[in-house]
């Protein structure tokens, strides 16, 4: 038996390498090109603009067709108190107001809103004074980082906007949705009774 190898076989034709580098770099190099030439490159036409209702404000804004009432929250209006946790509709830190209904807004798009009422965080308090709601997490210690609060906060302003004196149940149930790291599921709901005992006595 021959212990010799067989020749290698000749390598296939190959057409010339291009990268995902070069493809940038390729369409950089032109945009800069026309520029030097005098000749502006194409613009890109203007996002779809939207009206609606933001913590009772009016508000005009352009944003793309993919951007989610979320992101139009935090970036074109800087209210921040609205966080983005998983981005799936799964731990409810984005809970916004939408016709006074609790919504993700992680998943609503920017543009489900067009013409519609959103009311964030930002404009439950008035000028001296903290809601009830934000009070009572204060004083019953009802979140450690924080994070999920302003989406606990918002989802239990619509029950109380609805029913007015809840039982434990229905504040546990209002806040199902919502998920807390660091387990402070029982201050969640003795905060939330008590701003509706705050709301009943008139404060």
């Amino acid at each position: 038996m021959s212990d010799r190898k067989p020749p290698p076989e000749p390598p296939l034709p190959r057409g010339p390498e291009v990268t995902r580098r070069d493809l940038l770099t390729g369409r950089v190099a032109g945009l800069m090109l026309d520029r030097l030439q005098g000749e502006e490159p194409e613009a890109l036409p203007a996002p779809p603009l939207i009206r609606l209702t933001v913590n009772r404000v009016s508000r005009e804004l352009r944003v793309p067709a993919h951007r989610t009432l979320a992101e139009a929250l935090r970036v074109n209006l800087g209210l921040t108190g609205t966080k983005i946790g998983c981005d799936h509709g799964e731990c409810g830190a984005c809970t916004v107001l939408l016709d006074g209904l609790p919504v993700y807004s992680c998943l609503t798009l920017a543009h489900d809103a067009d013409g519609r009422s959103v009311e964030t965080i930002e404009g439950l308090a008035s000028s001296d004074a903290l809601h009830p709601l934000q009070q009572a997490f204060l004083t019953y210690d009802a979140f450690q980082c924080g994070f999920c609060t302003p989406g606990m906060i918002m989802a239990l302003k619509a029950l109380l906007d609805r029913r007015g004196t809840p039982d434990a149940e229905e504040v546990r149930q209002a806040v199902s949705g919502n998920l807390c790291r660091c387990g402070n599921y029982l201050h969640v709901i003795a905060a939330g009774l008590a701003a509706a005992r705050s709301l009943g006595d008139g404060g």
